[in-house]
């Protein structure tokens, strides 16, 4: 059995030495993921350790956080009731209670059709308001861009996945991490990816440069889409559109590149190559408090 190792804090940079550590392996060898050390997950963290399950042709094992916080929070967090699906689950998982954490805006969930996206929208639109106006203290015209976006990075899901996905959405008191409070959104899915789907719909641009990289800023950069319709590829413009207005981050990762739009609280590279594969694509999303105001 090939161990796996999660780090003890995982995100969406971190989660990329779980992905070193599979790359040599056949998708059909058997794997344990072991997170026993592990003792933070973003939401990212989550919702990609549920779209890696669903890239192994066999069922991996794996072993759950064994901090009792750590871990009842991914059980509050929704994790457990999916990954019991997807893993062969080694240990304790703490039953879920009935009530909700009042930090997250939307536990983990599945999207993988239309009516999916408009459920998740719906279920956040109470909460947002005052999240965005008294946490973040943005503006109230910030909260139909919020929706917008949310909505924006789950329909890519419905419309070039193939598959379904997974999204989550978590607000943060992040002061020890950044200095200040965020919303982290994360959506993931094992799909076939951007490269794949502009392909698909014979949308590569004119080139002899064609990988994972020059895809993913094609779509995500210029708004390529791989439908021929006027007016097509506008859900990743509209979404950097709302981040730049609000100084938030997004990043966004397929097969083995990411491409990242970086404001300037963060250090972050703008593309990245060569990175360990992974099928699908994983979107991240951070909107920050405003400190000026």
């Amino acid at each position: 059995m090939n161990v796996i190792n999660v780090p003890s804090s995982l995100d969406d940079q971190t989660f990329e030495h779980v992905l070193e550590q599979l790359a040599p392996l056949p998708a059909d060898e058997r794997v344990l993921i072991d997170a026993r050390n592990t003792e933070w997950a973003s939401p990212y963290g989550l919702t990609a350790l549920l779209t890696l399950a669903q890239t192994r042709l066999e069922k991996p094992q794996f072993m759950p956080p064994e901090k009792d916080d750590t871990s009842s929070y991914w059980s509050r967090a929704n994790f457990f009731r999916y990954a019991e699906d997807l893993y062969e689950i080694v240990g304790r998982v703490p039953a879920r209670r009935g009530e909700r954490d009042s930090s997250a805006l939307l536990e983990v969930t599945p999207v993988s059709k239309s009516d999916d996206v408009h459920a998740v929208v719906q279920r956040i639109q109470a909460k947002v308001p005052t999240i965005l106006t008294q946490n973040l203290h943005l503006e109230s015209r910030s909260v139909m861009g919020f929706a917008m976006a949310l909505s924006e990075a789950c329909q890519n899901i419905v419309e070039h996945a193939g598959m379904g996905g997974w999204v989550a959405v978590q607000n943060y008191n992040y002061r020890k991490r950044m200095g200040r409070h965020v919303v982290q959104i994360a959506v993931c899915d094992a799909g076939v990816g951007i490269r794949q789907s502009l392909e698909s719909g014979n949308r590569r641009p004119l080139t002899d440069r064609w990988d994972d990289g020059v895809a993913l800023e094609s779509a995500v950069i210029q708004g390529t889409s791989r439908f021929p319709d006027h007016g097509r590829g506008q859900g990743f413009k509209g979404i950097r559109g709302y981040l730049r207005k609000w100084k938030g981050k997004l990043a966004v990762r397929s097969g083995t590149a990411r491409v990242a739009e970086v404001p300037p609280w963060d250090d972050d590279v703008v593309r990245r190559d060569h990175l360990a594969p992974m099928p699908g694509t994983q979107l991240f999303i951070m909107i920050p408090e405003d400190v000026d105001r």
